[in-house]
């Protein structure tokens, strides 16, 4: 028995588009992580950027759960002295970018380094429904069905 490990020209990358309406950030992000990485395929190499491109649609209308709008918080500095800045998730969502909330969740869940970044060039999110990516013909993946948790219901 020898373990199998894809070559750089056996890679083969589908499109999938997610519409994250009303589902729960943190489990959406492992799904989407999960593709990137593609881990969800049997010729899974970790050494490879193996994984697929996703589109992800709606990304301002994300749902969490508990306190996590109010308590949950973005900090950066500007390189200044006292230049500690913090934003909360509730700030995020209603800001001119919502979709950077979905994109800190899933790069926080990929590898740290070159191949991370390569990773996480493969994601697409996008705040509205409309998205440039239907000539690559995405499949849609329903990530409400997958589990009864994913979707948070007001």
């Amino acid at each position: 028995m020898r373990t199998f490990s894809l070559k750089a020209g056996q890679v083969k990358k589908d499109w999938v588009m997610i519409d994250a309406k009303n589902l729960v950030l943190g489990r959406l992000s492992a799904v989407i992580a999960s593709h990137l990485r593609g881990k969800h395929k049997p010729e899974f190499t970790p050494s490879m950027d193996c994984g697929d491109y996703v589109v992800v649609i709606n990304a301002d209308k994300i749902q969490v759960t508990g306190n996590k709008l109010e308590d949950q918080k973005f900090y950066w500095h500007t390189g200044y002295p006292g230049g500690l800045k913090e934003r909360t998730l509730k700030e995020t969502l209603a800001s001119k970018h919502p979709e950077r909330a979905i994109s800190k969740a899933v790069e926080r869940m990929l590898p740290k380094g070159p191949l991370g970044r390569k990773m996480l060039g493969n994601l697409k999110i996008y705040a509205g429904e409309n998205h440039p990516h239907a000539a690559q013909q995405p499949k849609v993946l329903d990530v409400a069905s997958m589990n009864a948790k994913n979707v948070k219901r007001s």
